[in-house]
């Protein structure tokens, strides 16, 4: 791969970059060439190990750990960026996290801490990003949502009302920015390989997918990156469904 110059390479954002979806999102997008800032609350190790893969081979980035909740962490994170690369041309919104429960026995916290995490935090960072994209007349935001958001899934009625409330803003900002040239759009992985699904009885729920399996991180990275290239610039405010054809 030739070396792209510093002054032409995007910049992209990752949140929740540590490992899963967002891991491999970020190794696919530093190995085409951007420069990948990594986000992640706690987990350092995962993160650095996510760093030293990307550029093991042949990729760049940073570590940059803040949480997306955190109104003020997320702007000094954003600034921190400007202040280094000048600009951001990817944020792909990823952070999230699941508290599964039936509605009856949900507490407040637990409803709050998986809107706060997965909605809020996708405010947070986003309207932020947003300045920075639209006198650049060029942006590729990509969120990712979850089947749980388009049909609903029982146990999950806080994760579920988040990942759709993911896919309305999704909607909504594509509209509002798509003459300067900036796509919103979200993906919505089914059952895939990652720690959030453990515990879940695996086996059974590969035989209710008509694929007969569950997908990969990486599955979902490569349909990600294509939403980032230049190649997709007609393409925005779209839920692009990965999920074996479940639903």
């Amino acid at each position: 791969m030739s070396k792209i110059s510093s002054d032409s390479q995007e910049t992209a954002l990752v949140t929740g970059a540590s490992r899963g979806i967002g891991r491999a999102i970020a190794i696919v997008l530093a190995a085409s060439g951007r420069f990948v800032y990594l986000n992640y609350h706690s987990n350092h190790a995962k993160a650095q190990q996510t760093l030293d893969q990307i550029k093991e081979q042949g990729g760049d980035g940073a570590l940059l750990p803040f949480d997306v909740t955190d109104k003020q962490a997320s702007e000094t994170a954003i600034g921190k960026i400007i202040a280094e690369k000048g600009k951001i041309e990817i944020l792909v919104n990823n952070a999230g996290i699941r508290e599964d429960m039936l509605m009856v026995w949900m507490k407040e916290e637990n409803w709050q801490r998986v809107l706060d995490t997965n909605l809020t935090g996708f405010f947070n960072v986003t309207r932020l990003v947003v300045k920075k994209m639209l006198p650049k007349r060029y942006g590729r935001i990509i969120n990712i949502s979850s089947t749980s958001g388009q049909v609903g899934q029982a146990g999950q009625v806080n994760y579920s009302a988040s990942k759709a409330g993911l896919i309305g803003a999704t909607m909504a900002l594509a509209k509002e920015i798509a003459k300067r040239n900036i796509t919103v759009n979200a993906v919505a992985p089914g059952f895939i390989e990652t720690e959030m699904v453990e515990g879940l009885p695996l086996d059974q729920i590969a035989q209710s997918i008509p694929a007969g399996r569950l997908g990969l991180p990486e599955e979902v990275a490569d349909a990600v990156l294509f939403l980032c290239s230049r190649k997709a610039a007609y393409i925005t405010g779209q839920v692009l469904g990965i999920n074996g054809g479940i639903c």
